[in-house]
């Protein structure tokens, strides 16, 4: 439905203006009449052409300094519209600003915060959105902006930490990728010249090299079409739900990243559910918002299957404790068969487990799960060290033998010209 742009005046003579969806003029112009407001000024929002862009604009730090901020000046005992024309006005983002100013709009014109804010599902998420709904429904909203601010900020550390444990090998490999196709594009064929000159046998290593740094400079075009087309296909394998539900549970068990990738999802969904609950939201609408932010389809089939579980009048415990399996429903009996070879996993550890029964028996399972969340996000800083510490001298050996068995292949043959000039 189209949105309709406004100026009125109550009956306190206090001046109003925002924007309200309607189907037409005169359905505006009864919303803003039955509201006891006198219209002076009713007109058709403009359609905005935009460009389609890549995200938001909004980085996840600008959202949480917003809310932290926010916050404050609800406690302070601003009012809302107030406190959002000061954020607007110290806003420098543009893209911030102006969501802050439709945000302002949508107040004005008799909607809600959690309302207002639902307007903008690609900024705000459906976790800040249900948790400033409770808010407002129990008067309780500036001490829920406060627990949505450490939400976010403990959030963001967590995402940091785990970007860090990622972000450092991946550039490793990545320069340790590009000094070896240097040196097989630009620096061997120098050498290959000299032994073709000089007419003398190679030994193996010697022709291996050679044979790669041809492969690379003789089919740069078929590589390069290659790296894109893998690219391409696992982008669109990964959109599809049953291939992305494997890739998810089979990353929560690898080698490597597994561990520190189990801690970090059980520290959100610990904080994400602890939270809501704490701010008063129904365990089963909580569950839902938090399968939908967990970042992990293995993890939200995992949470959902607690949720329809809860439903059924089962403890939170006992759905928790049993395995992930990889099966959709009868109908896909092929692939179910295919992923009944895959080993079903268990998401959530037994210690997590037990907490979350007592806290439930308790009546105390959001604080519990917060103080799940405040220990796996220490346990996140010990398995970032772990990993930087394990992959670290891997790369080192992995890059250092490459580049040595490079070296000796090509200085073997050195050798061989050395006595042949004796």
């Amino acid at each position: 439905m189209p949105f309709f742009l406004y100026k009125a005046v109550s009956s306190t003579g206090a001046d109003f203006s925002g924007q309200l969806e309607a189907r037409d003029l005169e359905e505006a112009r009864g919303m803003l009449i039955r509201r006891h407001l006198t219209i002076q000024s009713l007109k058709k929002k403009p359609t905005e052409i935009k460009l389609p862009s890549i995200g938001t604009g909004i980085k996840s730090k600008e959202i949480a300094r917003f809310t932290r901020q926010f916050s404050a000046m609800s406690q302070a005992g601003l009012p809302i519209i107030q406190s959002l024309a000061i954020l607007e006005e110290q806003a420098t983002n543009p893209t911030l600003k102006a969501t802050i100013h439709k945000i302002t709009m949508s107040i004005n014109g008799g909607s809600s915060l959690a309302d207002a804010l639902a307007l903008h599902p690609k900024v705000f998420d459906r976790l800040y959105i249900h948790m400033v709904a409770a808010g407002e429904a129990g008067g309780i909203l500036d001490g829920i902006l406060l627990r949505l601010a450490e939400y976010q900020e403990a959030n963001e550390r967590l995402k940091r930490k785990v970007k860090k444990a990622m972000t450092y090998p991946a550039m490793v490999a990545i320069v340790a990728i590009l000094v070896v196709i240097i040196m097989l594009t630009f620096v061997i064929p120098q050498f290959v010249s000299i032994f073709k000159d000089a007419g003398i046998g190679l030994p193996w290593p010697t022709r291996v090299v050679m044979g790669a740094s041809d492969l690379i400079r003789d089919n740069v075009l078929i590589w390069v079409t290659a790296v894109i087309a893998i690219i391409v296909t696992a982008r669109y394998l990964l959109k599809l739900p049953r291939f992305r539900l494997v890739f998810d549970g089979m990353m929560l068990k690898s080698p490597l990243f597994g561990d520190l990738l189990t801690k970090s999802t059980i520290a959100r969904f610990s904080r994400t559910l602890g939270t809501l609950l704490n701010a008063g939201v129904a365990i089963t609408d909580a569950l839902t918002v938090t399968a939908k932010t967990a970042g992990n389809t293995a993890v939200e089939k995992a949470i959902l299957y607690i949720q329809s579980s809860i439903s059924g009048g089962k403890p939170i415990a006992e759905p928790m404790n049993e395995p992930l399996s990889f099966k959709y429903d009868k109908k896909q009996s092929l692939l179910n068969d295919l992923y009944g070879y895959l080993p079903k996993i268990k998401i959530f550890p037994p210690m997590v487990i037990q907490m979350a029964g007592v806290g439930e028996k308790t009546g105390g399972l959001g604080n519990m799960l917060i103080k799940v969340a405040d220990f796996y996000d220490e346990e996140v800083d010990a398995a970032v060290d772990t990993l930087t510490s394990m992959i670290e001298p891997l790369i080192i050996v992995f890059l250092g033998g490459f580049i040595g068995f490079i070296l000796v292949a090509m200085y073997m043959p050195m050798f061989s010209l050395s006595d042949a000039v004796s």
